[in-house]
């Protein structure tokens, strides 16, 4: 059986960062929920603060160096993406902002995202809604319905995956990322991705029809 390939994006800027540790468990929770299923996962974490100075050179050069396009190639040949960015000034970091900006803006057509966040305070939780979710939206991802956002206190709440805390976030969005991915053929989007495009109806024949 053929492994669905998660990438997950972390654009957290320390070492160890909460960023990557809220990336690292919402990939363990995916993982587990497509476990459940009999599914395998192949998990490539990207850190974008390795990769700073690369895409700060992608803006100038108008290329991506070895490490910054093999980022991309995975973001391009992964099955599902899992992105989570530390809150700065009430949205997303620059950083990760950028890594999405050298993308082709066809990259993430179709494909499901689950959106995460960190920061100091819950009163920033709503940047996921107005800033992150729209971003991906743009980017004609599938993005799942619950946005995790972890603030510094959340670390010490405890409990099951059935209560509304942090846990519980986190296993509620996991699953919904398995549940788009059970429904697809992996390495691609259901159907593949010939079939997609011979579903494209050609703009001219879309005038077309109107006139009838």
């Amino acid at each position: 059986m053929t492994a669905y390939r998660l990438v997950v994006i972390s654009a957290g800027l320390s070492k160890p960062s909460s960023t990557r540790l809220l990336a690292d468990r919402l990939a363990e929770a995916t993982v587990r929920r497509l476990g459940a299923e009999g599914r395998e996962v192949d998990v490539q974490v990207v850190e974008l603060r390795d990769l700073a100075t690369d895409i700060a050179h992608n803006f100038v050069t108008g290329f991506p160096g070895p490490a910054l396009r093999e980022a991309i190639t995975a973001v391009g040949g992964a099955d599902a993406l899992i992105a989570v960015t530390p809150i700065f000034a009430a949205s997303y970091s620059g950083l990760f902002k950028s890594f999405f900006d050298v993308l082709d803006p066809d990259t993430l057509t179709g494909k499901p995202v689950l959106i995460a966040a960190t920061g100091g305070t819950a009163r920033h939780s709503l940047a996921l809604e107005h800033a992150v979710r729209p971003l991906f939206s743009y980017l004609r991802s599938v993005v799942v319905p619950t946005s995790v956002y972890a603030a510094t206190d959340d670390w010490g709440t405890t409990g099951d995956r059935l209560t509304d805390g942090l846990p519980g976030r986190i296993d509620r969005a996991a699953g919904e990322l398995a549940g788009l991915l059970v429904g697809r053929a992996p390495n691609g989007p259901a159907g593949g991705g010939a079939a997609q495009e011979e579903a494209v109806v050609p703009f001219e024949q879309q005038l077309a029809a109107l006139r009838v």
